[in-house]
């Protein structure tokens, strides 16, 4: 059992507004979640008190044609995450989808990975959240997929984040992207982030660059 506390200390929210979400970015989102095998039926949704992150999570729920469990907020800055983790993970549904400003989400994800039995693997994001990997720590977010700017998608690995562009090809019988392209033009194929630096590059990957838009 952990027993240290998950909180990043002497940390305070300098980032507070995020990009709005694109429609392209919705439609690869919504399309992450159909492709799952077993069907995803049920989800909680989870977002930042933004206006950028609560417009992205009521879309996504006006999209989403199966159930809705729960619609959780939380705070960049707290004493605490515990409320707001043990109300997200209640349920627990198929899926979790997360709209967020880095320190906030990061934070919420820490406390997550401590408390309760979340796993990151079923769990999917605006591309926003991409942002917090480096915050949360090593392994806190492995596993999380979800959607780009431009309608590609993306994967937190160990130390990375890869990209896929638009459209990429799925492999027969699993969710699993790959493919043989250049990256998409917003979003790279590799996201290089924490103590790995800019060591790692995957197929297609032109260069490597934090978590956001632009290159480095």
């Amino acid at each position: 059992m952990r027993t240290a506390s998950p909180l990043l200390h002497g940390m305070r929210a300098t980032e507070t507004i995020t990009p709005p979400h694109t429609s392209a970015e919705l439609a690869a989102l919504l399309g992450l979640l159909r492709a799952q095998r077993p069907r995803i039926r049920t989800v909680t949704i989870g977002h930042s008190r933004d206006a950028v992150s609560a417009a992205a999570a009521a879309a996504f729920a006006d999209a989403w044609e199966g159930e809705i469990l729960a619609m959780v907020d939380w705070p960049e800055e707290a004493a605490s995450w515990l409320r707001p983790a043990r109300r997200f993970t209640a349920g627990p549904p198929d899926a979790w989808v997360v709209a967020g400003i880095p320190l906030g989400w990061a934070q919420m994800s820490r406390r997550l990975r401590h408390s309760t039995a979340w796993r990151p693997a079923r769990t999917f994001g605006f591309a926003s959240v991409t942002r917090s990997a480096a915050l949360a720590g090593p392994g806190t977010l492995r596993g999380l997929r979800g959607a780009a700017f431009d309608g590609g998608t993306w994967e937190i690995g160990p130390g990375m984040i890869t990209f896929f562009p638009p459209g990429t090809e799925r492999e027969p019988g699993g969710d699993r992207a790959w493919t043989g392209r250049g990256p998409s033009p917003d979003d790279r194929a590799v996201a290089a982030y924490g103590p790995y630096g800019d060591r790692s590059r995957g197929a297609g990957a032109t260069g490597a660059r934090a978590p956001g838009r632009g290159r480095r």
